[in-house]
């Protein structure tokens, strides 16, 4: 996911982004527990995307209050 398309989104796009990613996160991570995860990857690509949509999410709730 880039910054460019997450900036393209509402707050509340956001939002569900972030509840669908962390969902993602803790089914990676039982998998890998497990020893069922095949892409390990998608771990730190998940974990990235996370601290992209909260940082911009910040952003955008400090642009709305200023």
């Amino acid at each position: 996911m880039k910054a460019s398309d997450v900036r393209a989104k509402t707050l509340d796009e956001l939002n569900e982004e972030l509840a669908a990613l962390k969902k993602e996160q803790f089914n990676l991570r039982f998998q890998k527990a497990t020893g069922q995860l095949e892409k390990t990857a998608r771990v730190k690509q998940v974990r990235k995307d996370i601290a992209r949509i909260k940082t911009i999410a910040a952003e955008k709730s400090a642009a709305k209050k200023a």
